[in-house]
């Protein structure tokens, strides 16, 4: 088992992207309390997270305090491959098919063959993008599913597609993953977050695969993988509860459920554990997060949680210093 530390650290870890680029703002998201940066590798090229890697290396080098920079790895997690952006209409025929990127109007990529054979014992209910966009199955095949939208609105490339409660997961690193360690695993202060891990026995793996030094953080996004949280902590060094992709597995009603029951244990598990997923949403479009989310980030902190993983609103919100300074807010 992994100890956990006696002090509990008070995290904020703060994802990057094209609002939190560069040197200036990486500096002012420190000076706000941010405590580590992240990289969702699922949405970079390798050369783009060569450059991205490079530059925060030499940037972290300079920093009084060591700051670690987090790495996501995708793990079992279904995403969509490369098109063109487009906007899914209610009532619109969509056409799901096996491969790394398509430029049919009708189609959208998904590079996963579990995919397609999980369909059979699916819900038939497909969600994208954290839930934002609802599809109902309708026709299947091997490489190729039909579907009907009854939650339309914006899709862009890389984002991720699940059936709704699916145990259905071709568990393993894949290539991408493989690469992003090979070119990155040398560096001081990376760590790796592993996604959608769904029970101790895959974790396992994952320790196997990466090594017993790396440092590595077991992102729970599915109903097992929190029943096994204690279990999943013996392989991992932190856990985080990341409410998106649970949300979409589960529904919503259940994953309010889960994670109510859940946050409970929280100060049990032997590792820290953080919370992730629209943390402060708010702040992604506005300068203040709501006093809703004010209370909800008191409340998990006096549950347990260690602290909290910025996304949207550090990697594309409008200010992403400002949501650093909100999660910090009561450190101390």
């Amino acid at each position: 088992m992994r100890a956990r530390s006696g002090a509990m650290d008070y995290q904020v870890i703060a994802t990057l992207g094209p609002s939190s680029d560069g040197d200036l703002v990486w500096r002012a998201m420190l000076a706000a309390g941010a405590t580590g940066f992240r990289l969702n590798t699922s949405h970079l090229s390798l050369a783009q997270l060569a450059s991205w890697v490079g530059r925060l290396d030499r940037f972290l080098a300079t920093q009084e305090t060591a700051r670690p920079l987090i790495l996501d790895l995708q793990g079992s997690k279904w995403r969509l491959g490369q098109f063109c952006e487009r906007v899914l209409v209610e009532g619109e025929r969509v056409t799901l098919v096996c491969a790394a990127s398509s430029d049919r109007p009708d189609a959208l990529p998904v590079p996963h063959p579990d995919f397609f054979r999980a369909a059979a014992a699916s819900s038939g209910e497909i969600v994208l993008d954290d839930a934002k966009l609802r599809l109902v199955l309708e026709t299947q095949g091997r490489e190729a599913l039909c579907a009907r939208v009854v939650a339309g609105g914006a899709i862009r490339p890389r984002k991720g597609i699940t059936y709704t409660a699916s145990a259905h997961r071709q568990e393993s690193l894949g290539e991408n993953d493989r690469a992003v360690l090979c070119c990155t695993r040398r560096m001081v202060g990376v760590r790796y977050a592993v996604s959608y891990v769904k029970d101790a026995v895959e974790m396992g793996h994952y320790r196997e695969q990466i090594g017993s030094t790396a440092h590595l953080i077991a992102k729970l996004e599915r109903g097992p993988a929190l029943a096994e949280a204690a279990g999943i902590a013996e392989s991992a060094d932190e856990l985080w509860l990341c409410r998106g992709d649970l949300g979409a597995e589960l529904g919503a009603k259940a994953m309010a459920e889960t994670v109510h029951g859940f946050s409970a244990t929280v100060r049990a598990m032997p590792v820290p554990v953080l919370l992730a997923g629209q943390v402060f949403e708010h702040m992604t479009e506005h300068a203040a997060p709501t006093r809703s989310e004010l209370c909800f980030a008191y409340d998990a902190l006096a549950d347990g949680y260690g602290g909290f993983v910025l996304s949207d609103e550090t990697a594309i919100g409008r200010n992403p210093v400002a949501s650093c300074r909100a999660a910090a807010l009561f450190r101390g």
